[in-house]
């Protein structure tokens, strides 16, 4: 599942072949994106927005046009699923490996032809990551080594090869001067981005590390392990700072705020734990998960934090009060993933459980608040609600009866202009024929006192 990054639109990967687009703004469904013979693994928006990109496990990467839906490119010579496909900052180029694959594909974006083979490892690549400037790649592996690449090139750059066991995270600091990277050998490790030069080795976990996030700052470090632990680090002398400890079960995610001053820890306590990222304070325990959590994000603002959870609920947490603004419990499934809309401050967002993804605005009335489930989709059904569809001609009586069941038709509104008319233009037959599940009442919750 991926937003656009205009926030206009989601394209979601299924197992039954095709990429489905979804209008946020309208809830209308926008084209299917058929062509595989596979299940798609992964889908991705490039950074323009202009561009999909899917990998499957027919052994090929496709190329389509955002907004029409129209396919562009076939890009094939994988000779095992696709299992990752990522692009560039700038945009003109794609990384993509696949299963049992010991190299790395480029591609031009805009051609499609297939670019440089990035070949040395000796076991499947696991982990590519572009540099923020798109000059380089540094790509992970199941041998144990991260190789750095020239992304024009595909000249091999320093091979870091310290590492004892297999590599679980590579991250880029925010301005591409250095390289994180931690697994299975419960320790961080530092490289210099252009040097590949070893910086001290981070050792103080005692069980595999699950998470590497870097501050939006550079300048620190939060790694999270199944030890029960978040530790911080100065990314610049490799300084040990404070340990974040009062998780009772291993840590599974970590995330600055927007600000660098705040982190969240998600843990398979059912916790969500929030912290002073300078002094490593514990600031407030959200408790109110009945399972792991899976996944925790803050914001673009950062007032607020998303925890998603195998209980099969997102809750939304005021950052400043520690507060459950509110709990969506409609989910149909464990949260495996989890969206901001870039386009709206902390109101909107998406979930991807299963086959299920669903659309949430988040709406204040009077300090009460209730999340709004605007559409929802497993690929074989569809839902709408808090749609107004007005002034349509040649719909029959059963259909709009229809449609009112599933919350597709409200009250009616202003006339639009021609420009917003245009935006909610909604095919009756395609809605209709597609409508299987009720459409959900929206789900109060009063803050906590």
């Amino acid at each position: 599942m991926a937003y656009s990054p205009s926030g206009r639109q989601i394209a979601t990967a299924s197992d039954d072949s095709t990429v489905q687009l979804w209008d946020t703004q309208t809830s209308a469904p926008d084209p299917i994106l058929s062509g595989h013979t596979g299940q798609v693994c992964e889908v991705i928006y490039s950074p323009g927005g202009h561009q999909i990109a899917s990998g499957s496990s027919d052994k090929t990467v496709r190329l389509w046009d955002a907004w029409t839906g129209t396919p562009t490119h076939i890009l094939g010579g994988h000779t095992d699923d696709v299992r990752s496909v990522t692009y560039s900052p700038s945009g003109d180029q794609i990384a993509s490996v696949s299963r049992s694959y010991n190299a790395v594909q480029l591609w031009d974006t805009q051609t499609g032809a297939p670019g440089l083979t990035l070949s040395g490892h000796t076991n499947t690549v696991i982990i590519v990551k572009y540099s923020p400037s798109s000059h380089q790649i540094a790509s992970g592996s199941w041998d144990r080594t991260i190789r750095l690449w020239d992304a024009q090139t595909g000249a091999p750059g320093p091979i870091l090869k310290d590492h004892t066991d297999i590599i679980t995270c590579i991250e880029y600091s925010p301005n591409g001067q250095q390289i994180a990277s931690a697994g299975w050998d419960k320790t961080v490790r530092l490289w210099d981005a252009q040097t590949g030069a070893s910086d001290p080795v981070l050792s103080g976990h005692t069980e595999v590390i699950s998470s590497v996030a870097y501050s939006p700052s550079s300048h620190q470090i939060a790694s999270a392990s199944r030890d029960k632990t978040v530790r911080l680090w100065d990314s610049q002398t490799g300084a040990s700072g404070p340990t974040l400890s009062g998780h009772t079960e291993g840590v599974s995610s970590v995330a600055y705020s927007p600000s660098s001053h705040q982190i969240a820890s998600g843990g398979w306590d059912k916790t969500v734990r929030l912290w002073d990222a300078h002094t490593g304070t514990p600031i407030y325990i959200l408790t109110d998960h009945t399972a792991g959590i899976t996944v925790v994000k803050y914001s673009p603002s950062g007032r607020q934090i998303a925890s998603g959870s195998s209980d099969e609920t997102v809750r939304l947490w005021d950052v400043d009060s520690g507060q459950c603004l509110v709990a969506i419990d409609d989910t149909r499934g464990r949260i495996e993933s989890f969206a901001w809309n870039p386009a709206f401050d902390g109101m909107s967002f998406a979930t991807g459980s299963g086959n299920s993804v669903r659309s949430w605005r988040v709406i204040e009335e009077e300090g009460q608040f209730q999340a709004q489930l605007l559409w929802c989709s497993g690929h074989e059904g569809f839902s709408v609600s808090g749609t107004s569809i007005q002034n349509t001609q040649g719909l029959s009586r059963v259909n709009i009866n229809l449609l009112k069941q599933r919350g597709a038709v409200g009250d009616p509104t202003p006339p639009l202009s021609l420009r917003q008319a245009s935006r909610k233009v909604i095919s009756m037959a395609s809605v209709a024929s597609r409508l299987k599940w009720p459409a959900l009442p929206s789900i109060p919750h009063e803050p906590q006192s």
